[in-house]
């Protein structure tokens, strides 16, 4: 058997560049190799610490499962689910929480920047902030302990849960036995942070996102708004410190990207720069973005793909979580 790789993407916005490039396209490249066992999730329930009405959760997870089926997963080939049906998830989440001390998640980047914000604005420390938020992390290591996942690809960012996940893991282990696996996280150095619109790092938090299955005329303005400097068009340009490079690359051909690269060191006006990004953009996404409105359109089939994938995820969690408990004292 072949090694386990978890990703999942919490629904709490439209999915928009900075997921397809660091999560998205890196979890489908691993699903590549045959020997891997690959499960994919929509973490319905990690949306809610910020989402609390109905309707926008339900359509905004159902846009995350539309995503990742657009884009190429092979439901066929994978295990994907949602996090909300596999009730073993939150089982294990509280039996991890026994384990995690409270400084720990005090640490935990999401947490604490929150908290630290609202000590600069003379805020209550914890103004806000609600106990999903705060205990994330520990569901996020139930998310990724309970499937045995060896390897779990991350952007920069989240590397903290996976370090996290390990310390929950190894504090069990050590306590009852070897019974966890001990993940590892996957970088892609070069594409660990995707810049938005304004340059800093593309984020909903931020408003600075490229929705992925814009429509042609919106894509293209969105790409106009692109922050970039007054250099003249004939004055070279370095394509490593360009937002519109960095993304350029992502959907261009090795052959396109090596020309766009000699054109940016000869210099290339910035214009004519947004231009070929659209370009090699709305080509690669136009296939992707006509099926992605069709499931969109049909939440019934992507219900039932789910389920099916869920049915699947509790053959390995039902029995895992009995082993777990067993381990603990409690037995059923």
């Amino acid at each position: 058997m072949g090694k386990t790789v978890l990703t999942g993407i919490k629904p709490t916005g439209q999915i928009h560049l900075g997921n397809y490039i660091g999560a998205i396209k890196p979890a489908l490249r691993l699903a590549e190799n045959e020997s891997y066992q690959k499960a994919y999730f929509v973490a319905d329930y990690h949306g809610l610490t910020k989402i609390h009405d109905q309707n926008q959760l339900k359509e905004l997870s159902y846009g995350v499962a539309a995503a990742w089926l657009a884009l190429g997963l092979d439901p066929d080939r994978a295990i994907f689910y949602r996090q909300s049906d596999i009730p073993e998830i939150f089982e294990l989440s509280w039996i991890l929480s026994c384990f995690a001390p409270k400084g720990l998640m005090n640490r935990a980047h999401a947490y604490k920047s929150l908290a630290e914000g609202n000590q600069r604005s003379g805020k209550d420390v914890d103004a806000g902030i609600n106990m999903g938020l705060f205990t994330y992390p520990i569901l996020m290591a139930a998310d990724i302990l309970l499937f045995q996942s060896e390897l779990v690809p991350v952007g920069k960012d989240q590397i903290q849960h996976v370090e996290i996940a390990r310390d929950l893991a190894e504090s069990f282990n050590k306590q009852y036995g070897k019974i966890f696996t001990i993940p590892e996280y996957i970088i892609q150095e070069e594409t660990s942070v995707i810049p938005g619109l304004d340059g800093r790092k593309m984020s909903k938090s931020y408003n600075n996102t490229i929705p992925l299955f814009e429509e042609p005329k919106k894509l293209q303005k969105l790409i106009n708004k692109i922050k970039t400097d007054s250099m003249p068009a004939e004055e070279p340009k370095d394509p490593d410190s360009s937002v519109i490079f960095a993304l350029y690359k992502e959907f261009a051909t090795i052959e396109q990207t090596v020309e766009m690269r000699r054109r940016f060191e000869q210099g290339i006006g910035w214009g004519e720069a947004k231009k070929e990004l659209f370009g090699v953009m709305n080509s690669f996404i136009a296939e992707p973005r006509l099926k992605y409105d069709e499931l969109i359109a049909n939440p019934r089939k992507l219900d039932a793909i789910l389920y099916d994938g869920a049915k699947k995820a509790r053959k390995k969690t039902i029995p895992f979580l009995k082993e777990i408990k067993e381990k603990i004292g409690i037995y059923q």
